[in-house]
């Protein structure tokens, strides 16, 4: 059994930030990602019109940008480590601001997806550093509950987001959406630049670039760490299959606007809000492997109530999103714990776990994503195939850490 160090101790008062505007600037962070993420869920019809584009195009859009934006966690966690977080941060929304603007004015598809790319390659830095800053700031010990309020602020965003996206493409038009992005990212920019201090602590000053990927191999070679990203990851893969679906099926299939779908779309962040109050409540409670595998379990009773009802020919917009809904408040128990759960593995690597974490998130989301768009023959039969086998997939690494728990493997 693997001996962990003592866990680094919370920023030293004399540089500790404090104020509500740290936890503001947290939380604006822990946004950009979902913002990047959920603005272009409204608009991926548009996009396939404008450019004369098919499904899979228009989704490999959306897809890339989550692909990218996992692998780039990898390197902001491990740069943060070693260089810290404040000037990774900064380089990191610079590039978001530039992809806004890049995508605003893109001519062609080849010129969206680069905006997109280098919106996703600064987007990366958002919920790893946040976590990570949290993590400085206040600690191991209530790193549970500041997780979940960062993902409760997280959740604001897209509850919004497609709402305003999709009223904004039906007025103005798609590229708008960008403009706004852009705005948001310039705002938070200047925030984190006055707000936020240096938190790493001095411990971590010393990190070579060679124990990169000694770091890696440590965390990989752990069954729990694995199983906590895979749990995680499997969730937003179940999650991003059906919010890609969602997409076209009220727009194409259904001919709702997207305007419309926007607004029922909420029901998903709503979801995953109350998922996480309930979430902080509970960690107090119970164990972050059995919340974890309770949280799969519900998701896969509800994918398998909705398949019931879509594969009966009964698909209206409730019948997609009151399903996403409840899959959501699940993943508000699954989600924060699986995150947590990988970094208390090996605390003292915050920042490179948090990358790996967040990594498997983007990269499952991103490949069920364009797994659906690939398959889609423009029923919602595909939908219910795809979500399922994401929902089973999620209980099995789920079970990993409760049976390592009850077999006293804690650190294993």
């Amino acid at each position: 059994m693997t001996r962990l160090r003592p866990p680094l101790p919370a920023v030293p008062p004399a540089v500790r930030p404090s104020g509500p505007g740290v936890i503001v600037a947290l939380m604006a962070i822990t946004s950009i990602g979902p913002l990047a993420v959920h603005l272009f869920f409204p608009l991926m019809p548009a996009v396939k019109r404008s450019f004369a584009i098919s499904d899979a195009m228009a989704g490999l859009a959306f897809s890339l940008t989550l692909l990218t934006m996992g692998a780039v966690t990898l390197v902001y966690g491990s740069l943060s480590d070693r260089y810290g977080r404040r000037p990774v941060l900064l380089t990191g929304l610079t590039l978001f601001c530039a992809g806004c603007a890049l995508a605003a004015v893109a001519g062609s598809v080849e010129m969206l997806l680069a905006g997109r790319i280098l919106q996703a390659i600064g987007a990366g830095c958002g919920v790893t550093l946040a976590r990570a800053i949290a993590r400085d700031i206040y600690g191991t010990d209530s790193l549970v509950k500041i997780v979940a309020y960062l993902t409760v602020a997280s959740t604001l965003a897209p509850m919004v987001a497609p709402l305003l996206a999709g009223m904004l493409a039906d007025a103005v038009g798609w590229r708008s959406v960008f403009w706004l992005c852009l705005l948001a990212g310039v705002s938070i920019l200047l925030a984190v630049y006055r707000l936020l201090p240096e938190t790493r602590p001095t411990e971590d000053l010393a990190l070579q670039s060679k124990q990169v990927w000694r770091n890696y191999a440590a965390l990989l070679a752990l069954p729990r760490f694995n199983a906590f990203v895979l749990t995680s990851g499997f969730a937003s893969g179940t999650f991003m299959s059906m919010a890609t679906a969602s997409a076209f099926l009220m727009q194409d299939y259904l001919g709702r606007s997207a305007t419309e779908f926007g607004g029922y779309f909420s029901l998903f962040a709503i979801g995953y809000l109350l998922g996480n109050l309930l979430c902080s409540r509970l960690t107090r409670r119970y164990s972050i492997e059995a919340l974890v595998l309770a949280g799969s379990a519900m998701q896969l009773v509800v994918i398998l109530g909705q398949a019931a009802f879509v594969l009966s020919g009964h698909l209206t917009p409730l019948t997609i999103f009151v399903p996403g809904f409840l899959c959501t408040f699940a993943h508000g128990l699954t989600i924060p714990n699986a995150q947590v759960g990988a970094i208390r593995v090996k605390p003292h690597l915050a920042g490179t776990a948090s990358g790996v974490g967040v990594f498997g998130q983007m990269f499952l989301g991103a490949v069920f994503s364009q797994v659906y768009v690939l398959l889609a023959d423009g029923t919602p039969n595909t939908m219910v195939i795809v979500a399922t086998t994401g929902a089973v997939l999620t209980v099995i690494a789920g079970s990993v850490p409760w049976v390592l728990r009850k077999r006293g493997g804690r650190t294993s």
